[in-house]
């Protein structure tokens, strides 16, 4: 995976902890909330269908 061992993927872990530490939390917390809303407006028909009727005997 792009050249990167366990080490060197540690330490960017380490150094990407240390460096948003106190954002993790609220960047967690604002991620899953994304994803419940996702899910919701997936399974939640549209509003507005604007699909044309198939008008097959015309023509």
């Amino acid at each position: 995976m792009f050249g990167l061992g366990i080490g060197e993927l540690l330490i960017i872990l380490v150094i990407v902890m240390v460096l948003f530490n106190r954002r993790l939390p609220d960047l967690g917390e604002g991620l899953g909330k994304s994803i419940k809303k996702f899910r919701r407006a997936m399974n939640e028909p549209d509003e507005i269908d604007i699909t044309p009727k198939n008008d097959s005997h015309k023509g």
